[in-house]
């Protein structure tokens, strides 16, 4: 049998959706640097959660020297709060009372998307707005996978050749039509929500584990094969659904203990 493999070329941790969930950012952090990474992505939705956003940024800024971050439809939200927001929305009440200035500024200043390289793409949602969902189509109330045609509209001319995503908190790979493949990482800290928009949905994982994306680019004899693995973290979820419940989130609480909405 001919070994195809010569050297692993880059292995990137992605992680997205951390919902101020400090606990399972501790955790995989953990998980991350008992393995060969290069490199670290995140790809947004960092700190906005009844949980604990100011811890979570805090260990976020003690591990940044090797983080690549963007910016999350949820992060935006913190930032450009207005006070009739903030009024109808004690969550985010919460957050922003608990976050000082230097947070709120450091997600104002994230990238909207990134080129890590030629090859790797990142985005929140999609490459032209981080509240479109790029692999699901929830028309029908459930996230079901969308066409390729409709998926490569929505790249909207992005050819790299790994594009990694968040925003739904569901975990895939896809391999698409043109060989590109796309990754959502899932979410480290909120396996489940609901959302009234476009049409009313759930989006669960049906576990409580902190899931992210290893990425490795092999170098082999016939070119460069990228491999994805979904990591799925334990870690002390309980814990983060007590403080939840501390700020009347009963919804999150639910989420966190079994990866379901309530």
């Amino acid at each position: 049998m001919t070994n195809l493999t010569t050297r692993p070329a880059i292995t990137i941790a992605a992680i997205s959706d951390i919902h101020s969930n400090v606990f399972a950012l501790d955790a995989v952090l953990a998980d991350i640097k008992r393995r060969n990474v290069d490199q670290i992505v995140n790809l947004g939705d960092i700190l906005y959660g009844p949980i604990a956003p100011k811890a979570t940024y805090g260990l976020l800024m003690a591990n940044q020297d090797n983080i690549m971050t963007i910016c999350g439809n949820q992060d935006r939200q913190i930032y450009a709060a207005t006070a009739a927001d903030i009024a109808i929305n004690p969550t985010l009440a919460f957050i922003l009372d608990d976050l000082p200035i230097i947070a709120i500024e450091w997600m104002r200043s994230l990238p909207f998307d990134y080129y890590l390289s030629a090859e790797v793409y990142l985005c929140h949602g999609s490459p032209t707005d981080d509240m479109m969902y790029l692999l699901e189509d929830v028309s029908s109330g459930l996230p079901n996978l969308r066409s390729d045609a409709d998926i490569l509209a929505l790249l909207n001319g992005i050819d790299s050749a790994v594009i990694v995503c968040g925003h739904t908190h569901i975990p895939r790979t896809v391999r698409l039509s043109t060989e590109q493949v796309i990754i959502n990482t899932g979410s480290v800290g909120y396996p489940a929500y609901e959302d009234d928009l476009p049409k009313a949905h759930k989006m669960q994982t049906y576990s409580p584990h902190a899931s992210y994306a290893l990425i490795t680019c092999v170098e082999t004899k016939q070119g460069k094969r990228w491999h994805t693995q979904h990591i799925k973290v334990p870690y002390d979820h309980e814990a983060a659904a007590k403080l939840a419940l501390i700020n009347d989130r009963e919804d999150w609480a639910f989420a966190l203990r079994t990866g379901r909405v309530l």
